[in-house]
């Protein structure tokens, strides 16, 4: 676990340089000039106990009077350092492994075993088929219902083995094909129609369930209560900086600690209005709601902002995945 300590403590270094650097400024003055973190999270991100998540990072450099953007590529590697080290691979190990979990996040699994009916040393592998119109792009169930069909064959064959491996390769390349414009960490696409269609005809756009699943900590829970600024459908102008407000509760039993709404429509595009990827929650307390701010900058193009957040925790991982995600849609008017 040597490289993963020295990771978190080299990242720590560096945001300790970064304070050292502006005078050394009190946590709770930085939390005051952050208002959307506590003190307490501040100089932990400090002591080089855990690697601080991406949101915490954001508001420690912003207090500072520095850019995040400056501090996103160490992050990184400091991230991927600690992710390597935790699954004891080299870092270029941990990259492929990733890819190959973001197939498993999907809820695909491929059991080769004996099915109903099938004699001894034989089995049934279903064949591929192709996803219904309409349906979801997270929705496994319905990208690969069971056919009615299914090839036969047995194990101690060479065919077989060269078939159960061109099956479970088919599977492979159609999900990484429908699922390629998801998020991370399990943060799919919801909705029946991509965002790029999306038009102001269509606001308010109405979001769909995802997947029933379970809070990632037992006993979490969270509850939207209002739209404090930009309700669904506002008109702004091209070009302009505006501030969106959510206000959630927490009525679980989890106190939410260094938490933050992650962006899902990722690479953001020129015609998208533009965030930050990670916006940061102040710490709450079971039973307290919470104001979430983020800033946006409008593109010069007319036309519909439909973008979504997830909520992550303190890891970065998906807290609610069966919740719908955290969204504001504006209408991007030009000059009269």
């Amino acid at each position: 676990m040597r490289a993963q300590a020295e990771a978190i403590e080299d990242f720590a270094a560096v945001l300790r340089e970064l304070r050292e650097s502006v005078g050394n400024p009190p946590f709770r003055e930085m939390s005051g000039r952050s208002g959307a973190i506590s003190h307490t999270t501040l100089h932990e991100a400090t002591k080089g106990n855990r690697l601080p998540s991406w949101g915490t990072t954001v508001e420690f450099v912003k207090a500072c009077g520095a850019d995040p953007a400056a501090y996103r590529e160490r992050w990184e590697r400091a991230n991927l350092a600690v992710r390597s080290a935790s699954a004891g691979r080299p870092p270029a190990a941990a990259l492929e492994a990733s890819a190959a979990s973001a197939v498993e996040a999907q809820a695909v699994h491929i059991a080769i075993e004996p099915q109903e009916g099938a004699a001894d040393g034989e089995t049934s592998v279903p064949l591929p088929v192709a996803p219904p119109p309409g349906r979801l792009a997270g929705d496994v169930q319905a990208l690969f219902p069971a056919p009615k069909r299914r090839a036969r064959f047995r194990l101690g064959s060479p065919g077989a083995v060269a078939l159960g491996a061109a099956v479970i390769g088919t599977w492979a390349v159609v999900l990484i094909v429908v699922n390629g414009d998801s998020g991370k960490d399990g943060m799919e696409e919801y909705g029946n129609r991509s965002k790029n269609a999306l038009t102001p005809a269509d606001c308010p756009v109405e979001a769909t369930n995802p997947a029933p699943s379970s809070p990632r900590h037992k006993g979490d829970a969270a509850k939207f209560v209002a739209d404090i600024t930009l309700p669904d459908c506002t008109r702004v102008g091209t070009g302009r900086n505006i501030t969106k407000v959510w206000r959630l509760k927490n009525i679980g039993t989890v106190p939410w600690d260094g938490y933050s709404l992650r962006r899902l429509d990722l690479p953001q595009k020129a015609d998208d209005c533009q965030t930050i990827s990670d916006v940061p929650i102040a710490d709450t307390e079971p039973g307290h709601e919470v104001d979430i701010r983020t800033d946006i900058t409008t593109p010069r193009k007319p036309g519909l902002c439909y973008v979504r957040f997830k909520m992550v925790d303190g890891t970065g991982k998906v807290a609610f995945p069966g919740n719908r995600p955290v969204n504001f849609q504006v209408i991007v008017v030009g000059p009269p």
